[in-house]
């Protein structure tokens, strides 16, 4: 369906959505474990869709959000957050996040968002 791009400090959740994505027919097209490394990498990959961490070391997943859809106003960006996250998810979605995602992931919600978002 899509080729996403996973962005998130820690390996195991990027591993855990990732195992999510494929089996629901997506295409993991690269990784990213902070913000910084994220707009790099959707400079060079284009993915439809990105699945963004909110709290990450070196560039926070708001800040790289806006950069991303700087370069591409059209950037499909999904925020993933733990609960309690409020402010920072309103805070993402005004910059542009198509949906979110919370920790721990369940897979159906997971699916919903990202389908949603390729489709729109």
């Amino acid at each position: 369906m899509g080729k996403i791009m996973i962005v998130d400090d820690a390996a195991f959740l990027r591993a855990m959505l990732k195992e999510i994505l494929v089996q629901g027919g997506h295409e993991i097209i690269t990784e990213a474990s902070n913000g910084e490394e994220a707009v790099e990498r959707y400079k060079t990959y284009r993915p439809d869709l990105v699945t963004m961490d909110i709290t990450m070391p070196v560039m926070e997943g708001v800040e790289a959000l806006k950069l991303i859809r700087q370069f591409d106003p059209a950037a499909k960006v999904v925020m993933c957050s733990a609960v309690g996250q409020r402010h920072l998810i309103l805070d993402a979605i005004q910059s542009g996040a198509k949906d979110f995602i919370v920790k721990p992931f369940q897979s159906t919600r997971v699916l919903e968002a990202i389908n949603k978002v390729i489709i729109d």
